[in-house]
């Protein structure tokens, strides 16, 4: 009897162990974008499912049905412990992050799978000396596709075609660009476009295409205005907590990491890719005018827009970059992963 209740005590505690060690472990992601949208939907997901696969299903990451804080508050969620993980844009918050804005200047490129795979790489190479990321662990980067001019009350082809246009504008260059097209911009996250479109208190956004689709403002637009490279381009992050990243095993932070960086910018930039051309299918059906900018419109935004770049290598002088060199290797490496 004693050895029956011996062996039963023993196998009882084999099945307990076993349990704990395949029991997977949650990770929290705020998301403030709606669960269809291409950054939940053909960004965030798929780069779950990688992470999940590649740690052999011990960890599990669940996208929380509400956002716990605004847009803006989305890199402080993860960087104080309320998230695990987020995502956001660098530009929600003005000033705090300089070398960003590398990635969103115009005429970059017309993929955002190059542009962000070039990004990152860039980013390891000369940008994350600076630690602008600093209270986080940084996942991933990615750049939207190429920004676009959106409005509803005449086509754009020139500079003086946006006189007196309100536009809604994401923060850094985006913002910038427009300041120096001379428009007035209102400074709003996307998920502000509906609100203000519809009121009034907007004429226009800039926007990637597929924006226009995903934030439903097809019947809100008419005219659209794109420029070869983009107007601008937007940076996002995808940052954990380190506290909670250093209570996984090692082997389950080499599984996260692996799948992240740039494998995040490529599977970010291909949704992007994808979700621009929906977009864009949307506006045609929509009956929304798209027109390429001019030679003469691209060569004013060009001489408008050029003292964005001196700025931002001068800032990255200041925190030891070569911002000159960064820009045109950036340019370089996005044109290389274009060919590949």
């Amino acid at each position: 009897m004693k050895k029956l209740i011996v062996a039963t005590m023993a196998s009882g505690l084999m099945l307990s162990a076993s349990s704990v060690v395949s029991a997977a472990e949650t990770l929290l992601l705020s998301s403030w974008l709606p669960p269809k949208h291409a950054v939940v939907a053909d960004m965030m997901k798929p780069w779950i499912k990688a992470v999940e696969a590649e740690s052999g299903g011990e960890l599990k990451i669940r996208i929380l049905p509400k956002a716990l804080g605004a847009p803006p508050a989305a890199f402080d969620l993860a960087k104080d412990g309320v998230a695990d993980i987020t995502y956001g844009v660098h530009g929600y918050q003005p000033g705090r992050f300089k070398l960003t804005a590398a990635a969103e200047l115009p005429f970059l490129g017309d993929s955002a799978t190059d542009v962000s795979v070039a990004y990152w790489r860039m980013y390891k190479k000369h940008l994350e000396q600076a630690n602008e990321h600093e209270g986080t662990v940084l996942l991933g980067l990615m750049a939207h596709g190429p920004g676009v001019i959106h409005n509803n009350v005449r086509p754009v082809n020139s500079v003086a075609d946006m006189e007196g246009l309100k536009f809604r504008v994401g923060g850094g260059v985006a913002g910038n660009v427009a300041k120096s097209l001379g428009v007035t911009a209102m400074l709003a996250s996307a998920t502000k476009n509906y609100e203000m479109l519809s009121s009034g208190v907007a004429d226009g956004t800039f926007l990637p295409t597929e924006a226009i689709k995903s934030f439903k403002l097809t019947k809100l637009l008419n005219h659209a205005t794109s420029v070869p490279g983009g107007l601008y381009n937007t940076s996002f992050f995808l940052v954990m907590n380190p506290a909670k990243f250093a209570s996984l095993s090692k082997s389950n932070q080499e599984a996260i990491m692996r799948v992240s960086g740039e494998n995040f910018a490529r599977i970010a930039g291909k949704g992007w890719d994808d979700a621009d051309a929906v977009g864009q299918a949307a506006m045609d059906k929509a009956g929304i005018q798209s027109i390429a900018a001019s030679d003469e419109f691209v060569a004013e935004i060009a001489a408008a827009t050029a003292h964005l770049e001196a700025d931002w290598v001068a800032k990255a002088k200041e925190l030891g970059v070569d911002g000159t060199a960064v820009m045109a290797e950036l340019r370089a490496e996005i044109a290389k992963v274009a060919a590949e």
